[in-house]
Parts: structure tokens; C-alpha cells; sequence
């Protein structure tokens, strides 16, 4: 289990703020999967989201952290990762040689590619690409991944008590 730090109660710094709280869901996700055997990890327990599994969520986390940050705010020119346009839930299948060590790495790896994309800028930047037509601001970015990351914390909260029982933060 990693350790997770309270953002700062008393932040000037917004983009500071966002990245904290943005962490601090982030370590949550990760520690939902925390001790699962990978079949546990991939068990999709919901008969109307056939895709939804523990391994699932946090590889979508991850692909929509790359596509949000580092490719819409940042710019990078990176690939985006599991998603097939004509179906857009790919994201949420698991390749058979994928374990939970290998898939936590992924989305871990990513926070550090997100990180570098927007240093420098600010929470009032507009991004670097357009999305469908529109340029949003790094501000707006981060705190839609931070309700991304919250709505799918709550999934994993689910899915782990499926798995094994465990409940909690």
C-alpha cells in the first residue's frame, strides 16, 4: 500500500492544488488493487458493465490521463493507449499477459509523463491541441481529471469489495 498525502489545506497555488488532489486519487486507485491475485484483479462481477473490472479501471485511468494531459494539455506527440475509435471501451480489456504489477506500472509510469507535459504551465494556459473545436484551459483539464479519477475511485471501492470483501479508503 502506498501512502497517501492530504492536499495542502491551505493551497494559493491552484494548479499546485489540483495536482495534489489529482495524486492523492491517483494512490487511492492504486492501492484498491493492492494484494489482488490477478484473476480477482480481472473479475468483471457486473452483469450490465461486462468490462468492468479492477485492472480495467485503472488501465482506463490511464489511458484517459495520457489523452487529457499529455497529449491534449501538453501536446505531446505521443500515442494514446488501448482505446479503438468504433469502440470506445477497449480501454477496459486486459491483455491475457497483463498482471496487476504490470498495469499499476503503466498508470504510475503515466503520472510522471503528465507531470513533465505541464510543467511550466499554468492552471489558466489553454492546452496545446484543440479538442473537438475547442481549447480548454490546463485548469479545466486537471479538474476534469480529477472527477474522472474520483467517479472511477468509487468503482474500484466496489470492485474490490466484490473481489475480496476489503472495504475502505
Amino acid at each position: 500500500m502506498r501512502k497517501r498525502l492530504w492536499p495542502e489545506q491551505d493551497a494559493t497555488d491552484e494548479l499546485r492544488l489540483l495536482e495534489e488532489w489529482l495524486t492523492f486519487l491517483r494512490i487511492t486507485a492504486v492501492n484498491k488493487v493492492a494484494g489482488l491475485d490477478r484473476s480477482k484483479a480481472v473479475a468483471t462481477p457486473w452483469p450490465t458493465s461486462p468490462r468492468m473490472s479492477v485492472l480495467g479501471v485503472i488501465q482506463h485511468l490511464t489511458a484517459v490521463e495520457r489523452h487529457w494531459i499529455s497529449i491534449v494539455a501538453g501536446g505531446l506527440d505521443v500515442p494514446t493507449l488501448y482505446w479503438d475509435d468504433p469502440d470506445p471501451d477497449t480501454d477496459f480489456d486486459i491483455a491475457p499477459d497483463a498482471t496487476p504489477a504490470s498495469v499499476v506500472a503503466a498508470y504510475e509510469a503515466e503520472w510522471e509523463r503528465s507531470r513533465a507535459a505541464i510543467t511550466g504551465m499554468s492552471a489558466a494556459d489553454r492546452t496545446k491541441l484543440r479538442f473537438r473545436g475547442q481549447d480548454r484551459t490546463v485548469r479545466w483539464i486537471m479538474t476534469h481529471l480529477v472527477q474522472e479519477t474520483a467517479r472511477h475511485v468509487g468503482h474500484l471501492d466496489v470492485l474490490r469489495e466484490f473481489a475480496d470483501g476489503d472495504r475502505g479508503e
